[in-house]
């Protein structure tokens, strides 16, 4: 299946990486955290790792490790502004609930 990523997500992170002014792609993963057991994480990859996984859409490159895509496959990253707010969005079709405060996850 692997990942998908929406057009606003892609310019999004074409901006980061683009202001940041190196980089490769953006890692998407997964970490033990929170009250639901689990929390995405977002990084800059400058070097691929043994095992990433790259996924290429819009001129983007997602790269994720093999422990955190079984978790992952499926996802769609967005980014949406809602007000005052913005951020990445994760549509997680693993999910089975996620913490009140939406900071963690559980498969």
């Amino acid at each position: 299946m692997g990942i998908t990523i929406t057009e606003a997500a892609a310019k999004r992170v074409a901006t980061f990486l683009e202001n940041r002014g190196k980089g490769l792609g953006l890692r998407l993963g997964v970490r033990t955290s929170g009250c639901s057991g689990m929390a995405y994480v977002l990084e800059f990859v400058d070097e691929l790792q043994e095992g990433d996984e790259v996924f290429e859409m819009q001129g983007v490159k997602v790269i994720i490790d093999a422990k955190s895509l079984i978790y992952l496959d499926g996802t769609e990253l967005d980014f949406a502004r809602e007000g005052l707010n913005e951020g990445f969005q994760f549509n997680n079709p693993n999910v089975s609930s996620e913490c009140g405060c939406g900071e963690s996850f559980h498969v």
